[in-house]
C-alpha cells in the first residue's frame, strides 16, 4: 500500500543544509582562532588582527545561520544542539586565550564560563517541566561579551582610551552575565516548583 504524506506531515528538513554548514564552519574556525590569538605569545600585531578577523567572521556566521534556518524552514535538531555549542566554544576559547596571555583576569573567565556550565546543567534538570525562553538580558549579555572580546582581541593595550573602553565594556558584560545567570536560576526554580507541584497533583 502506498503511503501518501499530507502537507501537515511534511518530512523534516535534512541536516545537510546551509545553516548547519555555517555552524560546522564556525566550529572548525575555533582552533584556527586560538592559533592566531596565541601565536608568538599574542605580541605580534599582525597575528592579533588575524585573530580578530577570524573571530568576527565566525560571529557573522552565527548571525546568518539562525536567520537562514528560520526563514527557509531549515531548523533541525542537529542545528539546535550544534549552534549553541559552536557559540560557547568560540567565546570560551577567546576568554581562556586572553587569560592565558595575561590580558584578562582569570576570575573573569571563570565567572563567565562557570555561569554557562551552571545554566546548561539547570536547563537539563528543568527541561522535563518546561522550557525557559531566552530573555532580553541574555541577548544583551551576548552582545556585550562579543564587543568586549573584540576590543580585547585587537592590540589596543597601548592606546589608553580604547583600552579603557574595552575594560568598561567587559566589566558591563561580566555584570550582565552574573545578573542574567541569577535571573535564570530564579526562573528555573519557579518552573521546577510548578512542575513538581503539577506532578504531585496528578
Amino acid at each position: 500500500m502506498t503511503h501518501v504524506t499530507s502537507p501537515d506531515q511534511a518530512a523534516p528538513p535534512s541536516n545537510w543544509n546551509l545553516p548547519n554548514a555555517l555552524t560546522l564552519l564556525r566550529i572548525l574556525m575555533v582552533p584556527l582562532f586560538a592559533w592566531l590569538l596565541l601565536n608568538h605569545g599574542g605580541e605580534e600585531t599582525s597575528w592579533r588582527v588575524g585573530a580578530f578577523v577570524c573571530f568576527v567572521a565566525a560571529m557573522v556566521t552565527d548571525r546568518f545561520d539562525g536567520e537562514i534556518a528560520r526563514r527557509r524552514g531549515l531548523v533541525t535538531n542537529f542545528g539546535k544542539i550544534a549552534d549553541p555549542i559552536a557559540d560557547k566554544a568560540l567565546t570560551g576559547t577567546a576568554f581562556v586565550g586572553l587569560s592565558i596571555l595575561g590580558e584578562l583576569p582569570w576570575w573573569v573567565t571563570l565567572v563567565v564560563l562557570g555561569r554557562e556550565v551552571l545554566i546548561t546543567v539547570i536547563r537539563f534538570v528543568v527541561i522535563r517541566y518546561g522550557v525557559i525562553a531566552a530573555s532580553r538580558g541574555g541577548k544583551l549579555k551576548t552582545v556585550l561579551q562579543t564587543i568586549g572580546l573584540c576590543a580585547f582581541i585587537l592590540p589596543v593595550a597601548d592606546i589608553f582610551v580604547l583600552h579603557a573602553l574595552a575594560i568598561a565594556v567587559m566589566a558591563a558584560a561580566v555584570a550582565v552575565t552574573v545578573w542574567t545567570g541569577a535571573e535564570y536560576v530564579v526562573e528555573a526554580l519557579r518552573v521546577w516548583r510548578a512542575g513538581r507541584s503539577g506532578t504531585a497533583r496528578t
